[in-house]
């Protein structure tokens, strides 16, 4: 934390963040809602740094200002997970707003498979998110030909070993299923190429169609497809403290 004679008045940090007014977050302080580097603070008028300091409001981080554009896409199906193809496909550029800043996305969907993909020009969270090491778990929605019974639901849980290695996903949970159609979320924290429907190929269940529909702490929700929005505050303090930034 900085000395008292630099910095910024947390009050001033919260209001600028939009967690509240100054006079409403003197009272959060004053109720000892604050955080600031795991300590909790009661005093008011500390100063800190909010670039280097970890500040959380009810154990909720609170992001630093931005200096980068974080962007969800609802990808649709047969885009390529590029900003420019030889081929002339359509690629995630075609889907993203006019902005000055040149935005990478972070990880692929094949082009097959719809949903959930996290745009930026912060190479370190990028770099985090698509690092093994950090285990981010991503959420698919398969639709798979047949009924998922409960022994396969089983058998998914522990696990299935794969022409590169056994897969064990996070969480297995069945949606619906009919005689003919089956729905199931499946989260898993690494990236193999076309894992999901590999595994569900594995158990006899082809996947018809595939969505991603959360990474972290990111939900896609009822984002339309082939539209854009701001990675919110909250989700940004979940993502860093995920990857431990």
């Amino acid at each position: 934390m900085t000395e008292e004679t630099e910095g910024i008045r947390l009050q001033k940090v919260l209001a600028a963040a939009g967690i509240a007014s100054r006079r409403a977050s003197e009272n959060l302080i004053h109720e000892g809602r604050v955080e600031v580097n795991g300590r909790v603070v009661t005093e008011q008028g500390l100063r800190v740094d909010p670039e280097r300091d970890t500040i959380r409001v009810d154990g909720s981080r609170i992001p630093p200002p931005r200096h980068h554009k974080y962007l969800v896409l609802n990808k649709p199906r047969g885009v390529v997970s590029t900003m420019e193809d030889p081929e002339g496909r359509p690629t995630l550029s075609d889907y993203l707003p006019r902005t000055k800043e040149r935005l990478f996305h972070v990880g692929r969907l094949d082009t097959d498979t719809e949903g959930l993909i996290i745009l930026t020009n912060d190479g370190e969270l990028a770099h985090r998110l698509a690092h093994p090491s950090y285990e981010v778990p991503k959420t698919y929605l398969a639709e798979v030909a047949g009924s998922l019974d409960n022994k396969t639901l089983r058998r998914l849980e522990k696990g299935v070993t794969l022409d590169d290695g056994p897969v064990r996903p996070d969480k297995i949970k069945l949606v619906s299923r009919t005689d003919r159609r089956s729905l199931v979320n499946i989260t898993l924290h690494e990236g193999r190429n076309r894992v999901v429907r590999r595994l569900m190929d594995a158990v006899g269940h082809p996947v018809d169609r595939l969505a991603r529909i959360a990474i972290g702490p990111i939900r896609l929700g009822q984002l339309p497809v082939g539209e854009t929005r701001e990675v919110t505050r909250d989700e940004l303090g979940a993502l860093l403290d995920l990857v431990k930034m």
